[in-house]
């Protein structure tokens, strides 16, 4: 290539012909392209059983089993669970209406991720793929015997079709950034496709975002078009490939999922262990009172728990008392999502960062905690809670040097302060009066004056009013203290608890002040942060629910897709973390580094379980003898 460029700087200098030197140049870069295309083509080609975010693979071609499983966990039994509000739908992929518990899990993507590795993948519909160290392009080669489960083969037709439908009739925000990103899917014969990347994108996660991509039967969607869109609610959820298939369903009652005998993938290495019960069933309940007196009930027999007051005072019954129900604390190695209540960046009465810091100031995690949660929790401030991600102390080596890169697109407190925390508040009383008097300073700094009704209005005369929208009694309970402290700051603060389809439908299209969210996080974030804080797709991304849209955070995203190094994705990790937090826009709340679950003891799981997923779904069994023992004794029915 060198030597190609070289020739047409000679000849170049020949101006005394400027059509032999124009010649002369367009050869150049005639050999120039042909050089660069020759080291395309003799670039590596990397195949593999697997792909890793970073670092090599675990386990090797050809393992048996992965480390976590039981291989020798019984099949059998039912695994039954709850679901709290409605649905009116088995299409997960709807735009309108509520979509029914584990409705998406009928399909299976060509590579599934490891419990133990974070950031690793391995082959369950493709038996192996191909890609160049670039990686501009993968190939994934699929496994001959992988079969929808009405019998038909899949293909990669029927990959390039998902990948092509998610985009017509997929979430806007999904299908704009994909589109830009994945230019092209192709099937190069039955078993073998193609996506080819766009040079314009960071390659990091691209081929895990290909890998993870449901796929769906184009003969089942084709066969009735007008009925079978994508984005259309409907009750029979379509033809999938995975181990179960629906068995029935009843709107807002319960749905039941039954094992395919004919599931082609039940000797695969990856799903060796797994997929152990004969049926999953979820019974739907109005509220979580419900739901709890169901438990105790037996109405169902697994219950993940996410409420303290029930987990401190709701297991004294009975069967608990007897050792007939398990109260069980799983570690949790994930990130904690980053709870807390978001506020709605599109609202212009939150463009100032003064009224965010006031209204965070508003809340009082630690009366909360004690009085309402039992003690039981522990304060967020990072979105990478305690993990190697989170920012601590004054920014230094390179994430300093990131931070400095962004010049005047970040405040220069960012570089010359520790990164903002979670405030502490007096747990004697809801409203810490210190807290609140800060808070009330900072909301007549921007502009918000108290009037002789109590009320704070603007210059404009426009009402301070903040709606925090619910659909959860949970949440009422805890908020309504929230916003008592903000009305006793002179803000209109009013709760609206609205029905669940509702709730999805102004969430959706942004229709709220603010509300309860948790961004799931990850120890080796990638694209998925452009979902969550990127600008691209702000004002209706359902996924970015504060509206966020800052240039900073934007460049920081590109920084940790691009990264090809663990340390250089930390130190990244670790400036954005500084930024999100110092723009206020989430009252942080609270977390857990434990799973709570409850189960009649019938349920047994492997000794050593991961540490970044419960099993609960798929590495689980029942243990038949002890279920029939609680039969006999009149405790389940």
């Amino acid at each position: 290539m060198k030597t190609a460029r070289a020739a047409a700087r000679v000849r170049v200098k020949d101006r005394a012909n400027p059509l032999q030197a124009a010649a002369a140049l367009a050869l150049g870069f005639v050999l120039a392209l042909a050089a660069a295309t020759l080291a395309k083509a003799e670039e590596t080609v990397i195949k593999s059983h697997g792909f890793a975010e970073f670092g090599e693979l675990k386990y090797p071609e050809g393992f048996t089993h992965f480390d976590y499983v039981n291989p020798e966990a019984p099949k059998g039994g039912e695994l039954s669970i709850s679901a709290v509000g409605t649905f009116d739908s088995m299409n997960p992929f709807t735009r309108k209406g509520r979509a029914g518990a584990l409705s998406s899990d009928h399909f299976e993507s060509l590579l599934v991720e490891s419990y133990d590795e974070p950031g690793s993948y391995y082959g369950l519909i493709a038996e192996s793929l191909e890609y160049p160290e670039s990686q501009d392009w993968v190939i994934f080669n699929l496994r001959p015997e992988a079969k929808f489960s009405d019998g038909t083969p899949v293909t990669a037709d029927d990959v390039v079709f998902s990948h092509n439908i998610l985009l017509d009739q997929g979430l806007k925000s999904y299908a704009e950034a994909v589109r830009k990103r994945i230019p092209k899917a192709e099937a190069l014969d039955p078993h073998r496709v193609k996506f080819h990347f766009s040079p314009e994108f960071p390659r990091r996660a691209m081929i895990t975002q290909v890998g993870g991509t449901p796929v769906f039967s184009k003969a089942w969607f084709e066969s009735d078009p007008e009925n079978r869109r994508l984005d259309e609610p409907r009750l029979d959820p379509g033809v999938g490939s995975g181990p179960y298939v629906l068995e029935g369903a009843e709107v807002n009652q319960r749905i039941t999922y039954k094992r395919n005998p004919d599931y082609w993938g039940a000797d695969l290495n990856v799903n060796a262990g797994r997929h152990n019960y004969d049926r999953i069933r979820v019974e739907y309940f109005g509220d979580a009172i419900a739901a709890m007196e169901g438990f105790k009930a037996g109405v169902y027999t697994l219950r993940p728990e996410n409420n303290s007051k029930s987990w401190a005072t709701a297991y004294d019954f009975a069967a608990v008392e007897k050792g007939q129900v398990v109260k069980g604390e799983i570690p949790d190695g994930n990130v904690p999502a980053a709870n807390g209540f978001v506020m709605n960046l599109l609202k212009p009465k939150f463009q100032d960062i003064r009224v965010r810091e006031a209204l965070q100031l508003a809340f009082n995690f630690e009366w909360t905690n004690d009085s309402l949660q039992y003690g039981l929790f522990r304060h967020r401030s990072s979105f990478w809670q305690d993990s190697p991600l989170a920012a601590k102390g004054l920014p230094e080596g390179r994430e300093k040097e990131v931070l400095e890169a962004l010049g005047d697109q970040i405040d220069p407190s960012v570089l010359t302060s520790e990164p903002v925390m979670a405030h502490s508040s007096m747990e004697s009383r809801p409203g810490d009066r210190k807290n609140l008097r800060r808070a009330m300073k900072l909301l007549e700094e921007a502009g918000w004056t108290v009037g002789d009704d109590g009320v704070r209005r603007n210059a404009e005369g426009k009402v301070l009013k903040v709606e925090f929208l619910a659909d959860s009694p949970t949440i009422e309970r805890i908020v309504q203290p929230y916003i008592s402290n903000l009305r006793s700051m002179g803000v209109d603060a009013v709760l609206n608890r609205v029905d669940y389809a509702q709730y999805t439908s102004r969430r959706r299209e942004k229709e709220f002040d603010m509300i309860s969210h948790a961004y799931p996080m990850s120890l080796e974030p990638s694209t998925g942060l452009y979902q969550y804080f990127g600008s691209e797709a702000h004002e209706y991304s359902v996924f970015n629910p504060a509206g966020l849209a800052d240039p900073a955070v934007d460049t920081l995203i590109g920084n940790i897709v691009n990264a090809t190094t663990q340390e250089e994705l930390r130190a990244n990790a670790r400036a954005l973390d500084r930024v999100l937090r110092a723009k206020r826009f989430m009252v942080p709340t609270w977390y857990l580094d434990v799973n709570w679950i409850a189960y009649w003891d019938m349920y047994r799981h492997p000794e050593n379980l991961p540490p970044y997923n419960t099993g609960m779904l798929d590495l689980w069994w029942i243990d038949a003898a002890r279920e029939a023992e609680l039969k006999a004794a009149g405790a389940l029915r």
